[in-house]
């Protein structure tokens, strides 16, 4: 297992979807915070200075998708590691930020929890 203590911010709109990877993370043992949307996102991000890792979905209600949303957060919180996941879009590498990673829906709950392993170095 992980260290307890390390965090991760969902983004994801479509609630049971967003559930299913939360209960999944938790039960590998990370702390988990959920946000429905970019802005939910901003705003927990701000007050919350302990979060590693941010998984988000592209496609979400309101003015700013998860790509703006990982730029975004690429530039004000650099250290932050960023997964980005759609079933609608594909993404090529130079669409991302640097050093953030794609995955198509949908995807192996494993294969998200191993790859955040892999970007803590673990």
């Amino acid at each position: 297992m992980i260290n307890a203590a390390t965090t991760v911010l969902v983004v994801e709109d479509e609630p049971l979807v967003r559930m299913a990877i939360v209960d999944h993370l938790i039960d590998e043992g990370f702390v988990v915070l959920e946000a429905a949307n970019a802005d939910e996102a901003v705003a927990i991000l701000v007050t919350n200075l302990t979060i590693h890792i941010m998984f988000t979905d592209i496609d979400m209600p309101g003015g700013t998708d998860g790509l703006k949303l990982a730029a975004a957060v690429r530039d004000r919180w650099p250290p932050i590691k960023i997964v980005v996941t759609s079933g609608h879009r594909a993404i090529a590498a130079g669409d991302l930020p640097a050093e953030a990673q794609f995955f198509s829906k949908p995807y192996s709950p494993d294969t998200i929890v191993n790859t955040f392993r892999q970007l803590m170095g673990g």
